[in-house]
């Protein structure tokens, strides 16, 4: 399974967690409350009628928000206005959570299951209090986890992760690979079509490369204008020379769109793009903001290999230090360009222009 698959199958399996463990523990107390004379039973029914609305409610939400957004229809979602998307959104989920809840179904199974079928007849009643209680709740957990997919998207999972953890709240020396993308062709495009048409260009570009990225267990760091930021710790990026094949994964998932691209935009993105390798400081910093982010010298050379991809004419270059640490790199053929001075380097970088290797592109046709 895709690395990309396996974070999102993690992410819905973890608001399925958290709604779960809300509902369960809304479900005791008022199945407690409710038969105070048997208060075991009523905790078991509680806990099993608050979970079966909750899985389903969650299953449906969380797949829609985690699973959705890289489908047609969940792009087409998000071109609209966002009071627009998120009033689409509230409708349909609302609609689900009263069909789910307002149904009473998880409760005539769970008095099924705990106190047997002549009770369970007994639940069918209208709709009251109770269920309108079990809704209101449902949506609050259920909006809270929402909360969590979209702050995920805006931070990057990892940075959420270990902004929760506190994991750099002192900083720390780390080995990591930067790998640099930089969209050719971007300040022609504005100057023809205008800066509105080239975000969406870029937007798009973005997007496309978002799985190939997450496939490939990489961390965007950030978006700077029409480049793409990408980072790995030496143990997450060294197996399979995972930057490098992140490139060749994004660049194979531009070119299968590229007739789409020439059809809205009259230009297909080209890449240009440099990997680098080195000890960084890694901090998190900020007050009412807080980020996560990397002091050090590989940064800047990174940037001046990516700059020097015009200079050799060469659209991936690779140091010599990343591709040393990078196991599986016999797949790719790497050019060694020799020693090369730098802008703002005193120390000449000795250089590799990578292409894809005979059993690499074979894989890829296949694909």
């Amino acid at each position: 399974m895709p690395e990309g698959t396996k974070r999102r199958v993690r992410l819905f399996l973890g608001i399925l967690g958290v709604t779960s463990f809300g509902a369960i523990a809304f479900g005791v107390i008022g199945g407690i409350a409710y038969f105070p004379e048997r208060p075991l039973l009523g905790a078991s029914f509680g806990a099993l009628a608050a979970l079966l609305p909750s899985i389903a409610v969650g299953s449906v939400i969380g797949g829609a928000e985690i699973f959705l957004p890289g489908t047609r229809a969940g792009l087409a979602l998000e071109r609209l206005p966002f009071l627009v998307t998120l009033a689409t959104k509230s409708i349909a989920y609302s609609a689900v959570m009263i069909l789910v809840i307002g149904s009473k179904l998880g409760r005539w199974v769970a008095a099924y299951a705990v106190f047997g079928p002549e009770f369970a007849q007994q639940v069918f009643q209208p709709i009251g209090l109770p269920v309108a209680v079990s809704i209101s709740v449902a949506f609050l957990l259920n909006f809270f986890a929402i909360m969590l997919v979209q702050f995920t998207g805006l931070v990057g999972g990892s940075t959420l992760r270990n902004i929760a953890l506190g994991r750099y709240h002192r900083s720390r020396i780390e080995e990591r690979f930067f790998l640099f993308i930089d969209i050719v062709g971007s300040t022609p495009l504005a100057e023809r079509l205008g800066p509105a048409s080239v975000h969406a260009f870029l937007n798009r570009v973005f997007q496309i490369a978002s799985d190939p990225i997450d496939d490939h267990g990489g961390d965007v760091y950030q978006y700077v204008g029409d480049e793409v930021v990408i980072t790995w710790t030496l143990a997450n990026g060294r197996s399979g020379a995972r930057p490098i094949a992140c490139y060749f994964a994004v660049k194979r998932a531009l070119e299968l769109v590229a007739k789409d691209f020439e059809r809205e935009f009259g230009s297909v993105p080209q890449l240009r793009a440099a990997l680098h390798a080195g000890p960084v400081i890694t901090g998190e910093v900020g007050g009412s903001r807080r980020a996560i982010v990397f002091h050090g010298d590989v940064m800047n050379t990174t940037s001046r290999l990516e700059n020097a991809t015009r200079d050799l004419g060469r659209p991936f270059l690779v140091s010599e230090d990343a591709l040393s640490r990078l196991d599986g790199k016999e797949d790719y053929k790497a050019v060694d360009l020799g020693p090369q001075q730098l802008r703002g380097r005193a120390a000449p970088v000795r250089v590799y222009a990578v292409e894809l290797g005979m059993e690499a592109i074979e894989g890829t046709a296949h694909q």
